[in-house]
């Protein structure tokens, strides 16, 4: 019972906090869900502010016959870049040139410079005949002059987005680019490009780019500002072409953990935005805290079942015990009654046989005397093994101790050792104290020299073989008439113990040969003690 409540407590406390864990993952996975969705929300309001303003830009552009430094100024500084367009390096223009007007833009580039500016790479380097050099990067940042003169199409990822913006005629995103703003490279980026065309319908011509540099670790940071961007691992992975290719990732991320996943159109470029929770798979506060109280509470209720279990099952003992004391005392009374009335059967039984025999008051006073004695010495004996079995040799001691003289008469006890019930001992100390008082008036214990041998052996497991022979003593003469220890032995021993009894009147001495039942314990066990 203690195990079975432990086990059901315990598989109560799981089910709770599976059912906590499952409420909170799902909690976790809608919160994941929404924040994916702000941030791709987010990151498509700034691609879309982007292209407004490549749109405008490229509207003006359009219009204007040539695109000067002041006109880029002036439209760059009415957007206010730093104030409401964060996460972008600027705003570039890149005019669309031939191989033959590189001298005249490379003047252009280095008009009210200290230093040479030079289109790379060179025509040298790699020949071509159209360019799309920067010529105009704003905000004028030492990072943005960098990227002054260098030629947009000589890269194959921006070439290809230029080339689908020129067809869309639409903002058009790139894939992963190095960012010439930095002095090593290396530094992930994109852009995104809006051409812008000279003339209307079939006569357009296009006079080159207005583009927008950035850094996709620094834009997925501005789009995250909303969020809380400790508890979250965002990347970003370039969809186009085979495969994908991450451009950019915020956070530490994992092997295991909640994803959510966004296809985004990343100004006319798929890309697919990634975002995982940063929760760890270990249990809840909540959860851990219901584990910890279901265990407490199933040890405890367990150690309470187990004490008050323990408790029942003693007292089913003690009631056990208390019905079976019950009833030996019940037994105990039963057999106290029959013992005493077999007891005083025996002793009436004596005195009666004693007064038909006794010729003098003095001689019936002293025959049940001697006789009431032997008794109550068996008595003693079944009194010290508390009614349990009597070894026979205890009994012949204790009956022959009186009457035998060590100086100059011998006693001879053999046999093996040999438990006798209680009422078979009262009968064979009888017996005995007869054998021994005719031995003492008559027989061998009369006279000096005088020996007596008591001898027995198993005949059976339950069967006793006691033979009582005298030696050394007068010569016996057999009585004319049955005396009172005759009538004893034969008629009331015998009747006890349920043989008959032999007994021999030897002329060189007596002879008496008695058996006697070896019963069971459990044939004539009284009490049993509490287990």
């Amino acid at each position: 019972m203690p195990l079975l409540i432990f086990l059901l407590i315990t598989a109560i406390t799981i089910l709770s906090v599976f059912a906590i864990e499952r409420s909170e993952r799902m909690q976790e996975a809608a919160e994941l869900n929404r924040k994916a969705q702000s941030i791709s929300d987010a990151i498509e309001r700034r691609v879309f502010s982007n292209s407004a303003y490549l749109r405008a830009g490229a509207a003006l552009f359009g219009a204007q016959q040539e695109v000067t430094p002041e006109l880029f100024r002036r439209f760059v500084s009415e957007l206010r870049l730093d104030a409401d367009y964060r996460g972008a390096e600027g705003i570039g223009w890149a005019p669309a040139i031939t191989a033959g007007e590189v001298p005249q833009l490379e003047r252009q580039l280095n008009a009210g410079r200290v230093g040479v500016q030079r289109i790379a790479p060179s025509l040298a380097a790699v020949p071509r005949q159209n360019l799309l050099p920067v010529l105009y990067l704003y905000p004028n940042t030492t990072r943005n002059r960098r990227m002054l003169g260098f030629d947009l199409a000589s890269d194959p990822s921006r070439r290809q987005a230029i080339e689908r913006a020129e067809r869309d005629n639409r903002p058009t995103a790139s894939g992963i680019v190095d960012r010439k703003q930095e002095n090593a490279g290396g530094a992930s980026g994109f852009s995104i490009y809006m051409p812008v065309f000279a003339g209307q319908g079939g006569q357009r011509q296009l006079k080159g780019f207005i583009y927008s540099p950035f850094d996709a670790a620094q834009f997925i940071s501005m789009a995250t500002e909303a969020e809380d961007g400790e508890s979250l691992s965002i990347r970003l992975f370039d969809r186009m072409g085979e495969g994908s290719q991450l451009m950019a990732q915020q956070g530490r991320w994992r092997d295991t953990g909640a994803t959510v996943s966004r296809e985004l159109d990343l100004a006319n470029h798929s890309v697919l935005l990634v975002v995982q929770s940063s929760r760890n798979a270990a249990l809840s506060p909540l959860s851990l805290i219901t584990l910890l109280f279901g265990l407490a509470v199933a040890s405890l209720l367990t150690l309470v079942a187990r004490l008050l279990t323990r408790q029942a099952e003693e007292d089913h003992r003690s009631l056990q015990w208390f019905a079976e004391q019950n009833s030996i005392r019940n037994s105990l009374t039963r057999e106290l009654n029959h013992r005493v009335k077999n007891t005083l059967a025996n002793v009436l039984s004596i005195v009666s046989m004693t007064r038909r025999r006794a010729k003098s008051l003095d001689e019936f006073a002293e025959g049940i005397d001697n006789r009431i004695r032997a008794l109550s010495a068996t008595h003693d004996l079944l009194t010290q093994s508390d009614w349990g079995t009597t070894p026979l040799r205890s009994i012949v001691e204790v009956e022959l101790s009186p009457y035998a003289r060590e100086d100059d008469q011998e006693i001879v006890l053999e046999g093996p050792h040999v438990e006798l019930a209680p009422n078979d001992a009262l009968s064979l100390g009888l017996a005995i104290h007869e054998l021994a008082t005719n031995a003492t008036k008559y027989g061998a214990l009369s006279v000096p020299n005088g020996r007596v041998e008591v001898k027995w052996d198993m005949r059976s497991e339950t069967l006793a073989m006691i033979d009582w022979r005298e030696s050394g003593g007068p010569e016996v003469v057999k009585p004319t008439s049955r005396g009172f220890g005759t009538d004893l032995i034969e008629k009331i021993v015998a009747h006890e113990l349920r043989h008959p009894v032999e007994l021999d009147f030897d002329p060189s001495g007596v002879h008496c040969a008695l058996l006697v039942p070896v019963r069971e314990y459990g044939e004539f066990a009284l009490r049993s003690k509490k287990q």
